[in-house]
């Protein structure tokens, strides 16, 4: 055994640990975030060999998958050996064909993690994961409930440690039943101390905590989470990874000395062999070689059909007066109701951005008690947008209330209530209707609501918060809005800015569902904000200033549409003009019909729902779905999304996309410079990229890196979900969630030239990590040219599809109605 002497520092280790675990939200904050965060430095196949080996997770799709795809004919043979001629060459271009065909390979997982710690059961004969993490998890969730529990942690105000402290010492039996471990945490203790007793050598200390923590990494990294972002927990939770670590190696030491007494042998004194590097290089693998070629393939199958479709297009700029204008979400859901919209009304206009709309800040809705943020979840909001007080209170069903947990008031309400309760939950199963528990999207804003969105006097702060923006401020945010989607002259009567959310019952992951640019809330609130700054005179007398144009009679108009019901609410209709309000009738009927179309669409995915009756029976069955206590799909959110368009309409509104696109509305010739660009694709990248990322690992492996499925899931303390009542919370996506998703890179494609594209995505170093180690892949379309560019290695490569002629779609109701798999990508005929 090798007994040399290596320094350990905790802190060091600490933050090593911190950056591997998952970084997931509270369930109030899901928001989607690449699951591989740790090794985004590294090229996208390099890091994916690499977090197989290390952790065992499964980064790709199976051989057999791949070569079932390739017979089905989903992946292209003139794609697969155009990859192969261009990674291999002619010369070893059979034998790599072969490799990827027919040639078998050991596909069985081994890692690094966990090896060290597997001797407990091999030389000591005992498990110290079932012995510690049925206590270490029930602890740890009472302590950081956030409502669940009808009685709360008797001490949580001074630290997790001292609370223990306490409880254990006002206990009849305490948490730990031997000496040693009492008395450790009574006099208080260290990491290193404790490693010391268990493990022995420092030599084996960094590995020791690595495989003890990824043991359970859904907890640990719920504690980091917590530990960074207090703000995470509504109520409040003071708690450490150090404490975390520290409790954890008590209830190790405890089990080992109710098993062996104080007189048994650290770990390290019987692990014969060197300390285990985690991190060292990985070697060269042809099998990942395989399946990196594999995954380029099958990428470039869709890639190509996309890109053979836009190479093929008669691109035509429509300069038309427009009937309206309507600025919607860049989400990949809002894709498929733009194109009906555009296709009942052909002289509609619509637009792609952001959906907080360039309008960061916290809102406080009446009564409320906390502060809701609705930007970006990076973004740390100076401002503070509230309701004004209104007379009509949101439902509420009675049997939901503190005094039913009550001996008497619980045994009245069960008694009366309760069979009403009981009733309703019996009709439900036939008939689903929207109650006062549902998460619904139009309940996060009232449509008579009033807000506080202008201030005039900047000493108006509530905690360091400026309430409502002042006029130069909504004048700068609503330059960047219009600006940077292109729409600066050529104003409609009316402009709907259309926010968007969901709605569903029993649905743990909710938040992912809302608009991740609102930090997983519904954007109706900033949607609003955002029309009544573009609306405000003195704000058009600045945007006239620095050219931005708005006609008096141009109204911008607030709306929401829920993307689950494929509904939409407008707010402020009753400031419109008595003109824009018959327009206003005309086009609420476009877009109430282009939600019947699109529910149609969606229904095509849904075992239950039979897409070929009319449009009306289609889509009030997808309203019942959205409110069904036994739904586990209301909808499939971000299912399929594969890339993102970043230029003008003109560029994809002629072609099919299947609803996988995002889409950002972008006008090259607006920013010659490329400054407005390099905001928008440093948004692009982590929000579109991070959704792409989170369902491809969930995909790939939704036992390590998913959620598993939704049925067995119970949710823990109100900040994550876990299988049964002792298990380790669940990261990623359920796999309700992904089944339908084909695990392919977000393909970000821009219009505008090569070298603006590349000082752009330069700008920030964060923003050109995503690019440069593809994450995601790029292609631009040159405005002039058309031509095709490839972002590979730092250059722009011209790019020719394989595909030569495009494919052709004619009727998308009638194709919906014959398939569930994913429809070709092509040129609407």
């Amino acid at each position: 055994m090798n007994t040399s002497h290596v320094g350990f520092d905790e802190h060091h280790v600490l933050h090593h640990l911190n950056h591997y675990l998952p970084a997931q939200n509270p369930l109030k904050d899901f928001v989607h975030h690449n699951t591989l965060h740790a090794f985004q430095k590294k090229h996208f196949f390099e890091a994916l060999h690499e977090a197989s080996e290390i952790f065992g997770y499964k980064t790709y799709l199976s051989l057999n998958d791949f070569r079932t795809r390739f017979s089905k004919k989903e992946i292209s043979e003139s794609v697969l050996e155009s990859v192969i001629n261009k990674r291999k060459g002619q010369k070893d271009f059979q034998t790599w064909k072969t490799n990827l065909l027919t040639k078998k390979y050991d596909e069985q997982l081994t890692c690094r993690i966990g090896y060290l710690r597997s001797f407990w059961k091999k030389e000591y004969a005992i498990n110290l994961d079932k012995s510690t993490h049925g206590i270490l998890f029930r602890v740890l969730c009472s302590y950081l409930d956030q409502g669940i529990s009808i009685w709360s942690f008797p001490v949580h105000n001074e630290g997790f440690l001292n609370s223990l402290k306490k409880l254990n010492a006002n206990s009849f039996n305490g948490i730990f039943s031997t000496k040693r471990a009492k008395e450790l945490l009574e006099k208080g203790t260290s990491i290193t101390e404790l490693l010391s007793i268990i493990v022995g050598n420092e030599a084996y200390f960094e590995t020791y905590l690595f495989d003890q923590q990824f043991s359970h990494p859904g907890w640990s990294g719920m504690v980091v989470t917590i530990e960074n972002n207090p703000n995470s927990l509504l109520d409040k939770r003071k708690i450490t990874f150090e404490e975390l670590i520290i409790f954890e190696l008590l209830l190790e030491l405890d089990a080992l000395d109710k098993k062996f007494g104080e007189n048994w042998a650290p770990l390290a004194h019987r692990f014969k062999e060197e300390p285990i590097h985690l991190f060292k290089p990985v070697a060269y693998s042809e099998y990942y070689e395989v399946l990196s070629l594999w995954q380029e393939i099958f990428e470039w199958s869709f890639y190509d059909q996309v890109l053979s479709g836009i190479q093929n297009l008669e691109i035509t700029n429509q300069n038309d007066e427009a009937s309206f204008q309507a600025m919607f979400c860049m989400d990949d859901r809002e894709c498929s109701f733009r194109r009906y919209v555009e296709s009942l009304d052909k002289y509609s206009k619509t637009f792609g951005t952001a959906a907080f709309f360039n309008f960061e800040f916290f809102y406080k809705p009446v009564n409320g008690k906390f502060y809701t943020k609705l930007c970006p979840a990076p973004v740390t909001p100076k401002y503070l947008i509230k309701e004004v007080d209104r007379k009509k209170k949101q439902a509420k069903d009675f049997h939901y209330n503190k005094k039913s947990h009550s001996l008497l008031f619980g045994w009245i309400i069960s008694q009366t209530l309760g069979f009403s309760a009981a009733f309703k939950l019996f009709i439900n199963i036939f008939k689903p209707t929207m109650t006062p528990a549902t998460s619904a999207s139009f309940k996060h804003l009232n449509k008579k609501s009033k807000l506080v969105i202008e201030n005039s006097d900047i000493n108006d702060k509530e905690n360091d918060l400026q309430v409502g923006f002042s006029i130069e401020e909504m004048a700068n945010r609503a330059e960047g809005l219009l600006k940077s989607i292109g729409l600066v002259k050529d104003f409609a009567p009316i402009v709907y800015i259309v926010g968007h959310g969901a709605t569903s019952v029993n649905n743990t992951h909710y938040a992912g569902y809302d608009c991740g640019a609102c930090s997983g809330r519904p954007s109706s609130v900033n949607a609003k904000v955002a029309c009544f700054a573009i609306n405000h005179p003195k704000v058009r007398a600045i945007l006239k200033e620095r050219g931005i144009v708005i006609p008096e009679s141009t109204q911008f108009l607030p709306a929401l549409h829920d993307t689950t019901r494929d509904e939409i609410a407008f707010y402020d209709e009753e400031l419109l003009s008595e003109e824009n309000k018959m327009l206003h009738q005309q086009n609420a009927i476009t877009f109430t019909k282009a939600l019947d179309f699109n529910a149609k669409e969606r229904s095509r995915r849904f075992d239950t729902v039979k897409t070929n009756q009319t449009l009306e029976k289609v889509h009030e069955k997808i309203k019942r779905r959205s409110v069904s206590l036994f739904e586990p799909r209301p909808e499939l959110n971000h299912a399929t999304n594969a890339m993102c368009i970043v230029g003008r309409r003109s560029l994809s509104k002629q072609l099919f996309l299947d609803r996988r696109s995002f889409m950002n509305s972008y006008d090259y010739t607006v920013d010659p410079t490329g400054d407005y660009l390099a905001g928008i694709l440093g948004a692009v990248a982590p929000v579109g990229g991070g959704i792409n990322l989170e369902y491809y690992f969930s995909r790939v492996d939704n036992h390590k890196l998913g959620a598993g499925s939704k049925l067995p899931h119970n949710v823990m303390g109100l900040i994550g979900v876990a299988n049964g009542i002792d298990g380790d919370l669940r990261p990623g996506l359920p796999s309700q969630m992904i089944e339908v998703h084909d695990p392919v890179r977000l393909l970000v494609i821009v219009e505008h030239y090569p070298e603006i594209v590349k000082y752009a995505i330069t700008k920030n170093l964060a923003t050109y990590e995503w690019f440069i180690n593809e994450w995601v892949k790029l292609v631009v379309v040159n405005p002039e040219t058309g031509g095709l560019f490839h972002f590979e290695e730092g250059n722009f490569e011209s790019y020719l599809p394989v595909q030569k002629e495009a494919n052709y779609v004619k009727d998308v109701q009638k194709l919906a109605e014959k398939s569930q798999e994913n429809l070709q990508v092509g040129i609407l005929n």
